[in-house]
C-alpha cells in the first residue's frame, strides 16, 4: 500500500502523540493524578524493590516476570513508607508493615497497599498513574 504525504503526516502525527512522554513539568491540578516516567523497563531486570520513586508515591517492584507499582504510602495515616532489605515496607509513624506483595503483616493499618496502574509506553519507559 502506498501512502500520499498528507495520509503519511497524519499517520506520524497520531504515532507521535501516542508517545507523549508523562510528567512533562506542568504542575497538575490539585487532585489530580499524575503519571510519571520511571524510565525504561530494562532498568528493572533484577528482582526487588526500586525505591527511586518512593518521594513521588510509589515504588517499583520486579518479581519474577512481573513488573508492578505499590504505593509508598501507609494505607493508615497516609505517612511514607520505607523499603526495608527484605523487601518488606515500613510505616515509622505507626509502625504499620507490609510484606513484598504490599500486604498488611502489622498494624494499625488495615487495608493493603494499592497496586498503581503501569504501563510500558512505546519508547519502552514505565509510566505510573499516581492518585492526586
Amino acid at each position: 500500500m502506498i501512502i500520499n504525504r498528507r495520509q503519511f503526516l497524519l499517520l506520524a502525527a497520531g504515532l507521535a502523540a501516542g508517545c507523549q512522554s508523562a510528567d512533562d513539568g506542568r504542575a497538575p491540578a490539585a487532585g489530580a493524578e499524575r503519571m510519571i516516567n520511571a524510565g525504561a523497563v530494562s532498568q528493572y531486570v533484577k528482582d526487588g524493590v526500586y525505591s527511586g520513586f518512593a518521594d513521588q508515591g510509589f515504588f517499583v517492584v520486579r518479581r519474577g516476570d512481573k513488573l508492578f507499582a505499590l504505593s509508598a504510602i501507609c494505607t493508615h495515616r497516609k505517612c511514607k513508607l520505607t523499603a526495608e532489605p527484605d523487601h518488606s515496607f515500613y510505616c515509622k509513624c505507626h509502625g504499620s508493615a507490609f510484606d513484598r506483595a504490599g500486604h498488611v503483616t502489622e498494624g494499625p493499618a488495615k487495608r493493603d497497599l494499592p497496586v498503581l496502574p503501569t504501563d510500558t509506553n512505546c519508547a519502552g519507559q514505565l509510566v505510573v498513574t499516581v492518585p492526586g
